[in-house]
């Protein structure tokens, strides 16, 4: 009997331990669960932002294309007509394509576009390297100069770049077009701050291999360098595309002409057609729309990666 008494305390203090154990290790899943829960309402919160955003982006382009799918009579009369009216035609795209030139100005924006886009990409990495991998007298008043150059609006040399072409008989060709594009600052400051972030290790080892500036240029960093290769070139041949102050200025010829022009003359010959007009829009973006939707995820990489590395 009294080994019974003695032992019964023990097992109380053990069985109140025994539970106590298991209260304190059951606490650690109730704060989980409370974690789980706010991480779902600021999924569900973020959701609900970015869907609102969405269809306040898509129902400008939605309208867009509805008016290009009515009649010019209709789009005349003003919104409420032209969404009350359910009977889509494509007679503006037919115009387009029939009497407008509108194969000569895709394939003149293409070549400016992709010729302008391979230079670029060239020579602002050439520069950025130098300028992050190099070291020489002025380095510094050069990237000055380019921070400099990317506050100067491109509106400002236009007539300076009017002349210059003149004097070298390049007005009304295609590399009146490119030429004055390639020498793209932000490119550079681009390239320079990814530069900036590639491991320095790297070139050592490659020294030792025994590889020149050149061989480290094109063998170890520029295959680093895919993703912000990719964001420059795709952001380069969208602002070529999207450029109409310098082929206004520098092209005469109708054989010539890029989209933005091109569009220009359709507004001023159509007057107020709207749908007309509306339709070369869409028909103007829409290679631009499929650019993005197939190289998204370089964009994204190549913007993320240049600010993280900045």
């Amino acid at each position: 009997m009294t080994t019974t008494t003695a032992t019964t305390p023990g097992a109380g203090r053990a069985g109140r331990s025994g539970v106590g154990g298991a209260i304190s290790a059951a606490a650690p899943p109730a704060r989980s669960s409370g974690a789980g829960i706010s991480g779902r309402t600021f999924t569900i919160v973020t959701w609900i932002v970015l869907v609102v955003f969405a269809v306040i982006w898509l129902i400008p382009s939605l309208f867009a294309l509805k008016t290009s799918l009515s009649e010019n009579g209709v789009a005349a009369l003003g919104a409420n007509e032209i969404l009350s009216h359910w009977y889509p035609t494509l007679h503006s795209y037919s115009t387009l394509f029939g009497a407008g030139d509108i194969w000569n100005w895709y394939l003149a924006s293409a070549i400016t576009g992709i010729l302008t886009t391979v230079l670029t990409v060239v020579f602002a990495s050439m520069a950025a390297f130098a300028l992050s991998r190099m070291r020489f007298r002025g380095r510094t008043t050069v990237m000055l100069m380019i921070l400099l150059g990317i506050m100067i609006p491109s509106q400002v040399l236009i007539v300076p770049i009017f002349e210059m072409l003149g004097a070298a008989n390049l007005l009304n060709t295609y590399w009146a077009v490119i030429f004055p594009q390639v020498p793209a600052v932000i490119s550079v400051f681009i390239f320079k701050q990814f530069f900036d972030g590639i491991p320095r290790e790297l070139e050592e080892a490659a020294r030792i291999d025994g590889a020149g500036l050149w061989k480290i240029y094109w063998s170890v960093i520029m295959p680093l360098s895919r993703p912000v290769i990719a964001a420059v070139a795709i952001l380069t041949f969208v602002g070529v595309w999207n450029n109409l102050l310098l082929p206004l200025f520098v092209l005469t010829n109708p054989n010539l002409m890029t989209i933005p022009v091109g569009l220009a003359t359709v507004q001023g010959s159509f007057g107020q057609r709207f749908a007309d007009i509306q339709a070369g829009a869409i028909l103007a973006a829409l290679p631009l729309v499929l650019l993005y939707l197939v190289f998204q995820r370089q964009i994204v990489e190549g913007v993320a990666g240049t600010g993280l590395k900045g």
